[in-house]
């Protein structure tokens, strides 16, 4: 075991014998002030069409207006796109080597007033819980993450190493105008040894009992292919066997019988051993027959038949838009599909499209890529460890346990640039009633408080291992 990791053991053991006696939720200074930063925050429009400029400054005026030196707050937007501004803060440690990154978007996506019942960019409280577009995804974490940092700073801790914090643009619009820029033109001030990304982990709750803070290690290859065939079209009153629009549908047909194999990965295999641990029964049981070599088709089969532990267990693709025809009175001369697909990190775009082709069995439907894929490695599941003593610290008892995430977050950049990069985050939401992205996005006022302390804890210790 490196160096690094013996201490972060250490850290690990005296975080664990501390917490039980620290109280759950911050000094009410610093819940309140990170309520006020919410708050603001909620209020900046920061979706895509309106950008994250606004939102960057604000936060730099925060980390000022705390004491941070100028030098270490730096706003920073590419030339051709003012409006996506980001913004890098760094609290110095007693080393610059080896310093701690956090991601932490600052974009949301769309939200219509006429869809929810409060105006989704005014933070409101109502019968515990806090109203707002990115309450939950992702304005709550930044600003606990914003608040832990000037805690740490108004407190004078010194950590071993710099905490830096990357507050950026363009995470939900999927463009290059956050961290994968600042990791291009500024890599200097973000250059890091570990990365924590909150927006990647998951801290589930379900009908109100506490289940696990998943700590996401690797995520799956995100890419999309185009399904199309021509004919030559006519008049709609001359049909002829040829319709482009008939034949992409049988084609979609067979493409949604196909099933991926099973594939488990360092990270998916330790999340089902770890997962089993919380469930019972035939759940508990299948969980633990899929480690097996070979795992049991039955358990398999089960598995494969819920959303949630299926995409955990292969790579998916699903037809997500489709589009044919020019008029009502013609016969279509295109027809076209749209196939978003997640893939298993080790699996490549090639062999993903050449199941599309062998299932869609069609020589006449062509298949083309849309948006390629951007393979990143897992990273090791070594800092489980801390997380586990931080974790347990405010919730004994909750279990930690690897996740690959099926989605796309920014991590996907930075482990691409050697970083090994986690999702972690402590705001318990509702696996039931999940919002982020809907309507009536909330947070619970009792999760955001706790979610602002587990925050400044796990910075902490963080910056002692780097």
């Amino acid at each position: 075991m490196s160096r690094l990791w013996l201490a972060l053991a250490a850290v690990s053991a005296a975080i664990g014998a501390q917490g039980q006696t620290s109280a759950p939720r911050p000094p009410q200074k610093f819940e309140s002030l990170a309520r006020d930063i919410l708050s603001e925050l909620i209020a900046i429009n920061s979706t895509h069409a309106r950008g994250t400029t606004v939102a960057a400054k604000a936060v730099a005026a925060r980390a000022l207006a705390a004491g941070f030196p100028a030098a270490d707050v730096a706003v920073l937007a590419p030339d051709d796109h003012p409006e996506a501004g980001n913004v890098v803060v760094r609290l110095r440690g007693r080393t610059s080597e080896r310093p701690v990154l956090y991601i932490c978007h600052l974009d949301v996506v769309e939200a219509r007033r006429e869809d929810w019942n409060f105006d989704p960019f005014r933070l409101t409280e109502q019968d515990g819980w806090l109203y707002g577009r990115g309450t939950i995804d992702m304005k709550g974490q930044d600003s606990a993450v914003l608040t832990s940092l000037i805690r740490l700073k108004q407190e004078g801790v010194v950590a071993a190493h710099d905490i830096i914090v990357a507050f950026t643009a363009d995470e939900e619009s999927r463009g290059s105008n956050g961290v994968e820029w600042l990791l291009k033109a500024h890599r200097d001030r973000v250059n890091a040894a570990v990365v924590v990304n909150p927006d990647g982990g998951e801290a589930a709750l379900k009908q109100g009992r506490k289940l696990y803070i998943a700590v996401q290690t690797s995520e799956k290859m995100f890419l999309t292919f185009s399904l199309e065939t021509t004919d030559k079209g006519g008049h709609s009153s001359r049909p002829t066997a040829e319709n482009p629009i008939y034949r992409l549908a049988a084609g979609l047909d067979r493409l949604s019988k196909l099933r991926f194999p099973v594939h488990l990965t360092e990270t998916t295999r330790l999340y089902f051993e770890r997962r089993a641990s919380i469930e019972n029964g035939q759940v508990q049981s299948d969980m633990r027959a899929i480690l097996r070599t070979p795992p049991d088709p039955g358990a398999v089969e089960r598995l494969s038949s819920v959303v949630e532990t299926n995409i955990q267990m292969r790579t998916t693709c699903t037809t997500t838009m489709i589009d044919g025809g020019h008029a009502e009175n013609a016969l279509p001369q295109r027809a076209r599909a749209t196939v978003q697909c997640r893939a298993i990190p080790g699996e490549s775009q090639d062999s993903v499209a050449a199941a599309i082709r062998a299932a869609v069995d069609d020589p006449k439907i062509t298949l083309s890529v849309l948006t390629p894929g951007k393979p990143a490695p897992d990273s090791a599941s070594k800092v489980l460890t801390l997380v586990e003593s931080v974790t347990h610290s405010m919730w004994p008892g909750v279990v930690v346990l690897p996740e690959m995430s099926p989605g796309a977050t920014d991590s996907i950049y930075t482990r691409g640039a050697g970083l090994p990069s986690y999702g972690i985050d402590g705001m318990f939401d509702d696996l039931d009633d999940a919002r982020a992205h809907g309507r009536d996005e909330r947070i619970g006022v009792a999760a955001f408080g706790e979610e602002i302390e587990f925050t400044y804890r796990l910075m902490k210790a963080m910056g002692e291992v780097g």
